[in-house]
């Protein structure tokens, strides 16, 4: 076998002028047209075109409706406008918010969301933790029971929830002293307390991606905390939580997004205009706009798709700052491999 290194050298050196005196255009045609060449081209324009179809079909409808919350009457009348508004206005949003009370819904919505969603957080974390690191007699069926409320529908304990709060009582120790139970319905009460029972909005799922979480972590942390003297419940909270961060903010988000939209529990609890103002109420035509005209019926559809975007705008903000936890909660959560 010929090792000199002065025949290699030599080879290298024929190798490269005979490449530099190639035609350019034999070049050309030598590096893509070929078979690789076209396989990845075609495979690159496939996946383009698909991802642009898929992104018309998600962000038209976004498009349109905001395009819409800035048109005027006389662009509903006007054959000739499509997206893109002719005589732009701020007239929805401004009669939005003070027609339809949309600051007042917004408090509201926000004091109650962020209630039950850091509750949740909490109760569902206490859970997830006790069914993930504590081995007890039956631990298998409390966590079948639970994942059995994320398959009950709502609509099955619609009246009993009704009731429960209509007439609402501690193991009979209100109606002996009062003679009835205490009207909760018209308050934050009911859903307050399902979320510190943890029989809150969507818990069972919290319950599951919490205790999913808390058998990644290794027990060597707890143990350790143990031999220092520290209890469970300092553990928990003291070692614990302090790693859970990104999966307790994914919760929370989670529990907050839902109650934010939620029109079930708060139509069940809350009757009529008794109750307090939320974002769902605000979706209605303001008295201030004229929608008796020959586009009227465009124009209401159009109102009452700015309502949503207002009611979704809160949700958007939130998650452009915590969504990079969001993602490493779900990761670390393990329902993803």
């Amino acid at each position: 076998m010929n090792t000199n290194p002065t025949i290699k050298h030599e080879s290298k050196n024929r190798i490269r002028v005979d490449f530099e005196r190639t035609p350019l255009l034999e070049r050309l045609k030598a590096k893509f047209i070929n078979g690789a060449f076209l396989v990845n081209v075609i495979w690159f324009l496939f996946r383009f075109l698909l991802l642009l179809g898929v992104s018309y079909v998600i962000l038209y409808p976004f498009y349109a409706k905001i395009a819409g919350s800035f048109m005027s009457p006389q662009d509903f009348v006007d054959v000739t406008v499509r997206l893109i508004p002719k005589y732009p206005t701020l007239d929805q949003y401004k009669a939005i918010i003070a027609d339809n009370g949309y600051f007042q819904a917004l408090f509201n919505t926000f004091t109650l969301a962020g209630s039950c969603a850091v509750i949740q957080t909490f109760i569902c974390s206490l859970i997830g933790y006790g069914l993930a690191k504590f081995k007890f007699k039956g631990n298998g069926i409390v966590f079948l029971l639970v994942i059995f409320t994320m398959l009950i529908p709502h609509s099955t304990l619609q009246y009993a929830l009704f009731m429960e709060f209509r007439y609402f009582d501690i193991f009979g120790i209100v109606e002996l002293i009062r003679g009835e139970g205490i009207n909760l319905l018209n308050s934050y009460w009911p859903l307050l307390i399902m979320s510190l029972t943890g029989l809150g909005f969507k818990n069972g799922l919290y319950v599951f991606l919490l205790r999913q979480f808390y058998k990644g972590i290794p027990d060597e942390l707890e143990e350790s905390a143990y031999l220092d003297g520290s209890g469970t419940f300092r553990t928990f909270v003291q070692i614990i939580l302090p790693l859970s961060i990104p999966m307790l903010i994914t919760v929370f988000m989670f529990s907050f997004s839902w109650q934010w939209t939620d029109n079930f529990y708060t139509e069940l609890f809350f009757i009529a205009d008794s109750g307090p103002k939320l974002m769902p109420e605000i979706v209605k035509v303001p008295r201030s706009l004229d929608v008796n005209f020959a586009g009227g019926t465009l124009y209401s559809s159009a109102i009452q798709n700015t309502c949503g975007l207002m009611i979704i705008l809160p949700l958007i903000v939130i998650y452009l700052f915590a969504q990079r936890y969001i993602m490493e909660g779900i990761e670390r959560s393990g329902i993803t491999g």
